[in-house]
């Protein structure tokens, strides 16, 4: 009997399903000579700093660095039931051997394997190793089950992964966390990606914006326009002098040109997508592209390659006519797809590009939830696009000298849609149109010598832009791409993460309130940008992940020798703590709270801060203070709130409604008015607003 484990309920489902695994028993799939079960993700984490030694529950300088040795493993929390199943399973008698199901990758295999060594599991495992959860991919898969001990590599690294950011993270975390007296969650990847948000930000606050002017002329169904010009005097003397002039065409340049179709998706490419055209965060669109893979709808999305292997062209081509059926793509004109501009080998290691499956034929897209249907279509359109044939244009460039000055007229004429046709489909079925540059219109067939006689000129103000602020599209570029220029061109994975990790790093800055999303753009706070000031270089660099990950992918290959690797963080951790031993006391006033002024003191206009029982004076020998359980308030049921305050403060009186009246047992409205002597305590009254009506102010 085999057992079968999984990552995750949904995928042993599916997986036992294909096999003709029918039989539900507790906590698995029973039947045909197998069990199959599941994990629920990670069972088994790295035990926190406090299991080792109790004195870790308090975060002290004095114990770092924290060097375990051994690792030790605990349960994680919640999730006992689910591995003492497991253990159950792995105990049976007649269960002869495992495979190892969870996600083709390197934390699948790090969490088979930890569970594994958990329950002191000795029975001989193999690996399934797929890329789409189709029922047909799994049995071929089954088929070819390989030995686990070809993984151990991949566990190798993976574990030295997990390692590696356990040691660097507690202990970069507590030793800043110790100096600034606030909890500043320090990683390898997070923390360069922060400081590249902060790097953004600081220049766009310290950009200088510089105004400029174009003078644009007026001809027959076009527009001319000059350089810039700096001194509005200068462009206004050229206006005057082009305006009722003559233009002569001087030059006309036709280039054809032509744009290749896209890749497929990865990943990364397919959230940046998703942000741009929908708006959507990079862990939305990996929640739903895991959904639609679990949904035998999509191949496997955790993938940094753009293309497939040779042995899927056949699959690919069918797929591909499922799409082409698909609305909008259904009003596509006929076309001859080259599949052989998917394929690629030598660019696939792990898993292929993120394509549609044969479960596309049968699908009603109708039923899909919103943000799945809008996924699914736009990995139909990426492949049908990157079939396609080139978009070519004629690139037209016309010069005109009117008053001994040169203008230029630009503009393109369409020769073929190619690819471009399929987008222009999609993309006229999307709510919001992306904010995509215009493109150049078409130009009058303009000819060399042609003269235009009284032509009308005008003056555009313009500025100079700063950079745009980072989106999670832009962001996920360019965390792809940092340190590039550093590495060298032999190296496997560069960039900041993993295309699997990146999307959850962007939200842990965000959980930590180092990082607020405004609409699109990702903005750093005060906290953020402090963070970064006060954290040492190589922490904030994208040099320190992307050498981790060069020597992290060696290992996997079984090139790397994880001992030394992780001697190497051990003498980091080792020196940031020697080298970071104290701050200042400028600097430990840099993570203090922020604290919003409620008002200006009454008696000697120095700020006035809100605290848990009171408003009071910042300068203590004032003595104003406003007392939230003042007698007058709590006797007549009221609580002087944040507002009242600030209008006693700058008005010197506030209107409260339903005041109690233990005298009449009613409630009444009446303004409070601040009756400040210059005494210890404050002293208040009442106003009562005239009333409309007859005797006594009654109606």
């Amino acid at each position: 009997m085999k057992l079968v484990i999984c990552e995750k309920p949904s995928v042993a489902k599916s997986i036992a399903s294909a096999l003709g695994v029918t039989s539900r028993a507790d906590g698995c799939f029973e039947g045909n000579g197998l069990i199959v079960s599941w994990c629920v993700g990670h069972l088994v984490s790295p035990m926190d700093a406090a299991g080792y030694d109790p004195s870790y529950k308090k975060w002290r300088y004095d114990d770092l660095p924290i060097l375990p040795e051994p690792f030790r493993y605990v349960l994680a929390q919640g999730k006992e039931d689910a591995f003492q199943n497991l253990k159950r399973l792995m105990e049976r008698p007649d269960v002869t051997e495992l495979v190892n199901a969870c996600d083709a990758g390197r934390e699948g295999e790090l969490i088979f394997r930890l569970v594994y060594e958990a329950a002191g599991c000795t029975k001989p495992f193999s690996r399934l190793w797929i890329s789409s959860m189709e029922d047909a991919a799994i049995r071929e898969g089954f088929a070819d089950l390989r030995p686990g001990a070809e993984y151990d590599p991949l566990y190798q690294s993976a574990l030295c992964r997990q390692k590696a950011d356990w040691l660097i993270g507690i202990n970069a975390t507590r030793l800043f966390s110790v100096l600034y007296h606030r909890t500043l969650n320090v990683g390898r990847v997070q923390t360069p990606t922060l400081a590249m948000l902060v790097d953004r930000d600081w220049k766009i606050s310290s950009f200088k914006k510089e105004k400029y002017h174009h003078v644009r002329l007026a001809l027959e169904g076009a527009e001319a326009v000059s350089e810039k010009i700096a001194a509005p005097e200068e462009a206004e003397a050229l206006r005057a002098a082009c305006t009722g002039a003559a233009a002569a065409c001087t030059t006309v340049t036709r280039e054809q040109k032509k744009e290749n179709p896209p890749k497929l998706y990865d990943l990364t490419t397919l959230q940046r997508e998703a942000n741009r055209l929908f708006g959507y965060t990079a862990k939305q669109t990996l929640d739903y592209a895991q959904s639609l893979y679990e949904k035998k709808l999509l191949t496997y999305p955790r993938t940094d390659s753009r293309f497939l292997t040779s042995d899927m062209a056949e699959t690919a081509s069918v797929v591909l006519h499922l799409a082409a059926r698909v609305s909008p793509f259904d009003a596509c004109p006929a076309f001859f797809p080259d599949v052989s501009l998917l394929v690629n080998d030598g660019k696939v290691s792990d898993h292929h590009a993120i394509i549609p499956t044969l479960e596309l034929e049968n699908a009603d897209l109708s039923t899909l939830p919103v943000g799945e249907r809008n996924l699914l279509l736009l990995v139909c359109r990426e492949l049908l696009c990157a079939v396609a044939e080139p978009f070519v244009y004629e690139a037209v460039t016309a010069t005109f000298d009117c008053g001994g000055h040169t203008f230029t007229a630009k503009g393109r004429h369409v020769l073929a849609q190619g690819w471009r046709g399929i987008d222009r489909l999609f993309r006229a079925t999307l709510k919001e149109q992306p904010e995509d540059e215009a493109e150049p219109l078409a130009l009058p067939d303009f000819a060399e010598g042609q003269t235009f006689q009284g032509v009308t000129a005008t003056v555009t103000e313009h500025f100079t832009a700063p950079p745009k602020a980072y989106t999670e599209d832009t962001l996920l570029s360019a965390m792809e791409s940092a340190g590039k220029e550093d590495m060298p061109e032999e190296a496997e994975r560069r960039g900041l993460g993993t295309p699997a990790t990146r999307a959850a790093i962007l939200e842990k800055l965000v959980a930590a309130g180092f990082v607020e999303r405004k609409g699109k753009s990702l903005i750093p706070t005060k906290a953020g940008v402090n963070l970064v000031t006060v954290l040492p270089e190589p922490l904030t660099s994208p040099m320190l992940t992307a050498e981790w990950e060069q020597k992290l992918t060696a290992i996997a290959k079984g090139e790397g020798d994880p001992a030394l690797f992780l001697a190497g963080i051990t003498d980091m951790a080792k020196e940031l703590v020697s080298t970071y031993s104290h701050i200042s006391e400028e600097g430990q006033k840099l993570f203090a709270p922020e604290r919003e002024t409620v008002g200006l003191c009454p008696r000697c206009g120095k700020p006035v801060y809100e605290g848990k029982k009171n408003f009071a004076c910042s300068d203590r020998s004032c003595g104003f203070v406003l007392w939230k359980d003042d007698r007058f308030w709590t006797s007549r049921k009221k609580e002087l709130t944040r507002k009242m305050a600030a209008d006693l403060m700058k008005k010197g009186r506030t209107s409260v409604k339903g005041m109690w009246s233990e005298k009449k047992g009613a409630t009444y409205d009446a303004v409070v008015v601040l009756d400040d002597t210059g005494e210890k305590y404050i002293r208040f009254k009442l106003e009562f607003p005239k009333q409309k009506g007859g005797a006594n102010g009654r109606k």
